[in-house]
């Protein structure tokens, strides 16, 4: 054996400790990729009835909220038609009240001039 066989041996020995010095770190990664693919699976299994339900249960909110917004609209309408009302009634009501409080408030001054216009007198 010569000096350059010798020389070789070494290098192709170096290469063959790199290789296996190589392959614990790859096969490490290998499992990591495969745990990393089936929790990606689990998760996928997990994920997809939550979403589901989610996607039920905001159609179910929007139904109500339109059975909401139904009611509101309903009650503004209600609302309008009171404020209506209670116009028509002080309108109605009101103006007559207003003349019967004038008129009694006039007897009122009249029957008390009446009642005490002869009886009292006033001093200087």
């Amino acid at each position: 054996m010569s000096g350059g066989d010798i020389v070789g041996l070494a290098f192709a020995g170096g290469f063959l400790v790199l290789v296996l010095a190589l392959a614990v770190p790859l096969f490490k990664i290998g499992r990591v990729f495969d745990e990393t693919t089936r929790s990606i699976r689990d998760l996928t299994h997990t994920v997809t009835p939550l979403l589901e339900e989610s996607t039920k249960t905001i159609q179910e909110t929007n139904a109500q909220l339109a059975r909401v917004d139904t009611i509101t609209s309903n009650v503004a309408d209600v609302t309008g038609n009171v404020s209506a009302l209670v116009a028509l009634v002080a309108a109605t009501v009101g103006g007559p009240l207003v003349k019967l409080a004038g008129f009694s408030a006039g007897v009122r001054a009249a029957l008390g001039s009446v009642r005490g216009g002869g009886t009292r007198r006033r001093r200087s």
